[in-house]
């Protein structure tokens, strides 16, 4: 009885192992769905993948169980498989073996059915596809018809050529058990054995063979197309061997393919072999022949030729590359090179030289983890770039969310309760601006401390708390009977908050415990006695696993950023929209995406930190993927122009696209196919060395004014040097501010001119021997010297480099910004503030510069009632004048140096003067 029992038991065990928790997962998923407000989304993906999946699952079902139901009929006696040790035959039942057949059936219909169902989104998009209103240049169909349709065909003709191959190999196997199918010991004609088969037998499997033979001749009409995917000649795409031999050979074999169709029925209602083996014989013939002939178009006319011949097909790669990246849109501005930069132009790009950022991530990651974690289960997880209107003006700001980790709890404090009950959320961020610094080579902070304080109105947050963020990845359970800490108090007391947003999913009957006990596997979710009627679960917490699970469909950037707005915190996401099926343009791999060719930030994602709100705007509504996602789920993007004014002001431009673009545009602004295909003038990446190899520049954000701009406005920039040369080519950036989103403009040098490049004047900073002195010294001094980003800052129609350093102690490991580095042309200064530095540079007119180097705390930025508030100069007049007085004299001392260096004695004589007359005013300025 037992033993009859233990089959049930083990169907029984394998459901609550597998199925249940399945189950469960998806059902608790629908209700986060609902609770989020896009439950619509959720049902339109559950339809789609159901409807995709029994369909698939019939129709591959019902062909293999009518093919083997038709292939076992001849089995009616036993088949003998062999003769046992004892001599007497081994036979099975034929019954028994035609069994299999609705076994096998079911299970690669399931098999492949189940694949399928991941691929909804490619059938709604089959039905929705948006045009994108522009033709191939070889067959002239729409872009759409690549990106939308032809997918869904390659599936279909590749499940229905699997299916009919299994079948023909079931069926085949059924007749060779049945008898129907026999080689007899026999020759015929020639050295072939003699095989017959039952008309039956022969008709069918014939009829399998043309379907078989049909669908190739689908696939290679398909080929054809795909040809525009993909690459054989010098670029991307269909080249000219492809349109010249490939695409006709394609063709003849489709006309084979349909000949071995009619020839594979014919064998099936004849008495011979031939049908079946000439079809098989023409297609291998003119597939061998039509290799060797595209071999030799390429080898003999191709290649001793390959740009007069390649040019046109090269012309088209660029085309596409251009658009499907959006560099179509880049504008191109031509800079003079030879322009000199003097004190007034200083002067007048005050807000440039006023945002200059003087901080890097790293480095403030680990100064704001120093001085503003306050305790070791607060985190930042990182440090973002972003402006806001302070005191009327804009400022660049760098910012970052103190978030929980209940990783960093102390052990003994790492319970259950604690940490789903009770340490439920983060608290604030702290915010300074880009370009100040203590008297403590710290930065100065607008927002700072818990409760955060700041003397900004602009930046006060009413509502601190962070539910939702970067590293919440735990589930955590509000509005219980315990109180949630909400931050620690200067008592021993800590302040407690109970949660009053509408994020969540109801958690107070026992069933929907149950289920979330089950998903979480815990039973302390079951047991619990501190959960009520009202008591909400959150989960899907973190940011990135929030808008994947809504928007599975688009591609996210990887550095969401948090935004204070009205009072309360928010989360930016960027997200993409990318295929790699657009014709002729060129792809790019990537450890993140995949492999695409087409790439449009076209969706912005706004969640709220308190309530875990999402909202996605469409950012571009021309984009055609973005476009038939609208039709797909109707309501889920709604208009840009509906984001409230006040968030829509900091959108920027993301990181990831930016990057993919430039990386392009390097090769891709090269649009004459003569010049490309040598690649003349192939721009790189400026390469800087950092710890044992160079690494690349990355992209960075600031506030400036473009050259014939009139404001200021917030972009991101990367410079180019040409290829394997270290001069600088032209520099790009992309546009940010609300009225010239997502513009891209390139500023190009003049060819003969011989700009410094980041790579060039790295090596003139570190080969400064006053520089490479102190860095020197500073290093035998029991402190590390980190280098910081070399910032190229265009001025005018010139360049200003300005790379911070900063010192970090052996056993504070607090990092300290000590002194900022600016060059100009052949001049190098290093000096404690970037003011002294430029003034240093430029001379005494830039006095009026604001100061960047603070009297101020690193722990507060309330000014008490008898210091002047926190970014305004805490020196007086007189020690002012002093420390411009020495910063002048240190600068002639320079100059004199460099002189001296160069036996430039003339130049030395006249700075010595200068010298001399400095050092005068100073004594005078002391007394």
């Amino acid at each position: 009885m037992k033993l009859r029992a233990l089959p049930s038991l083990i169907l029984v065990a394998i459901v609550l192992l597998l199925v249940l928790p399945s189950a469960v997962a998806y059902y608790t998923d629908w209700l986060w769905f609902k609770e989020v407000g896009y439950q619509q989304v959720f049902l339109r993906e559950l339809n789609a993948q159901s409807l995709v999946f029994c369909s698939t699952f019939l129709a591959l079902f019902l062909f293999l169980y009518t093919n083997l139901m038709i292939a076992r009929r001849p089995l009616s006696r036993p088949v003998v498989l062999g003769v046992g040790a004892d001599g007497r035959p081994i036979a099975l039942e034929g019954r028994r073996i035609s069994g299999f057949a609705i076994w096998a059936a079911l299970l690669f219909s399931l098999v492949i059915a189940g694949a399928s169902a991941g691929n909804w989104l490619m059938w709604l998009s089959f039905f929705h596809a948006t045009p994108f209103n522009i033709a191939d240049p070889v067959f002239g169909r729409d872009i759409s018809f690549y990106v939308f349709r032809l997918p869904v065909w390659q599936t279909i003709r590749q499940q229905a050529l699997t299916a009919a191959f299994l079948a023909l190999i079931g069926c085949g196997l059924y007749y060779v058990l049945s008898g129907s199918f026999v080689i007899e010991s026999k020759y015929g004609s020639g050295f072939w054995p003699r095989m017959r088969l039952v008309p039956i037998a022969r008709r069918h499997l014939s009829l399998l063979a043309a379907m078989i033979f049909g669908l190739m001749a689908w696939g290679a009409w398909l080929e054809r197309l795909q040809t525009l995917l993909s690459q054989t000649g010098a670029v991307f795409g269909a080249s000219y061997t492809d349109v010249h031999a490939r695409i006709p050979v394609i063709w003849i074999t489709f006309g084979v393919l349909v000949v071995a169709v009619a020839l594979a029925i014919l064998n099936g209602f004849g008495r011979r072999a031939w049908p079946i083996i000439t079809a098989i014989a023409l297609y291998l013939a003119v597939t061998v022949a039509g290799g060797v002939y595209a071999g030799i178009v390429q080898s003999f006319f191709v290649r001793p030729n390959e740009l007069d011949a390649e040019q046109p097909f090269i012309a088209r790669n660029i085309e596409a590359t251009r658009k499907a990246y959006g560099l179509d849109r880049v504008e191109e501005r031509e800079l003079a090179g030879d322009s000199v930069l003097e004190a007034k132009d200083i002067l007048n790009n005050v807000s440039t030289i006023e945002n200059i950022r003087l901080w890097d991530h790293a480095p403030l990651l680990q100064t704001f983890g120093q001085i503003q974690e306050i305790r070791t289960y607060y985190k930042f997880n990182s440090v973002d770039n972003d402006r806001y209107v302070i005191d009327g003006k804009p400022r660049q700001v760098m910012l970052s969310a103190r978030e929980i980790s209940t990783d960093n709890m102390l052990a003994a404090t790492k319970t259950w309760v604690n940490e789903h009950l009770t340490y439920t959320h983060g608290y604030g961020l702290t915010l300074g601006p880009v370009n100040q610094v203590t008297t403590e080579g710290l930065p100065v902070l607008f927002v700072q401390n818990i409760p955060p304080t700041t003397t900004k109105p602009e930046l006060k947050i009413d509502q601190p708390g962070i539910y939702f963020g970067e590293m919440q990845n735990t589930y955590a359970i509000v509005k219980t009977r315990r109180e949630e800490f909400d931050f620690p108090r200067e008592s021993d007391e800590n302040a407690t908050t109970r949660y009053s947003g509408s994020g969540g999913v109801p958690v107070g009957s026992f069933i929907r415990r149950l289920l979330f006990a089950i998903r979480f596997g815990t039973s302390e979710i079951l047991f619990t006695d501190q959960t009520t009627d009202e008591s909400r679960i959150l989960f899907h917490r973190s940011i990135r696993e929030r808008v994947a699970l809504l928007a599975p469909f688009l591609e996210f950037d990887f550095d969401p950023y948090p935004v204070v707005s009205q009072g309360r915190l928010f989360w930016m996401q960027d997200a993409y929209t990318m295929t790699s099926n657009y014709p002729y343009a060129q792809p790019t791999p990537s450890a993140r995406f995949g492999t695409f060719n087409y790439i449009r930030n076209s969706v912005k994602i706004v969640v709220d930190a308190y309530s875990g709100t999402m909202t996605l705007y469409l950012a571009e509504p021309t984009d055609p993927i973005a476009t038939t996602i609208a039709r797909i789920f109707p309501g889920l993007l709604r208009p840009i122009a509906e984001m409230p004014a006040d968030l829509a002001r900091h959108i920027r431009y993301p990181e990831d696209i930016f990057a993919i673009q430039s990386n392009i545009y390097s090769t891709y602004h090269m649009t004459s196919p003569s010049v490309f295909y040598p690649k003349e003038d192939q721009w790189q990446l400026p390469a800087i060395e950092s710890g044992e190899k160079p690494s690349s520049m990355q992209p960075y954000y600031t506030i400036m004014r473009l050259p014939g701009e009139k404001q200021t406005e917030f972009i991101q920039m990367l410079p180019f040097t040409p290829r394997s040369r270290d001069n600088l080519s032209a520099w790009m950036v992309a546009r940010s501010d609300p009225e010239h989103y997502g513009q891209l403009r390139v500023y190009q040098f003049p060819k003969q001119s011989q700009v410094y490049g980041p790579r060039q004047m790295a090596g003139k900073i570190n080969q400064d021997p006053n520089i490479s002195q102190r860095i020197t010294l500073w290093n035998q001094q029991g402190s590390e010297v980190v280098w910081g980003t070399l910032l190229v800052i265009p001025i005018e129609e010139s360049l200003l480099y300005v790379r911070p350093l900063y010192l970090r102690s052996s056993t504070a490991k607090i990092p300290e910004l000590k002194n900022v580095v600016v060059a100009y042309q052949s001049q190098i200064v290093m000096a404690e503030t970037l003011r002294q530095a430029l003034i240093q540079i430029f001379g005494q007119e830039l006095n009026s510069l604001p100061q960047d180097r603070l009297q101020s705390s690193a722990t507060s930025v309330v000014p008490s009632a008898d210091e002047p508030p926190i970014d305004q100069p805490a020196t007086t007049p007189k020690e002012t004048t002093v420390n411009e007085l020495i910063a002048e004299a240190q600068a002639h001392s320079d100059r004199m140096d460099r002189a001296l260096e160069k036996r430039d004695f003339a130049t030395f004589g006249e700075e010595y003067k200068k010298l001399k007359e400095t050092l005068d005013k100073l004594a005078k300025a002391k007394k």
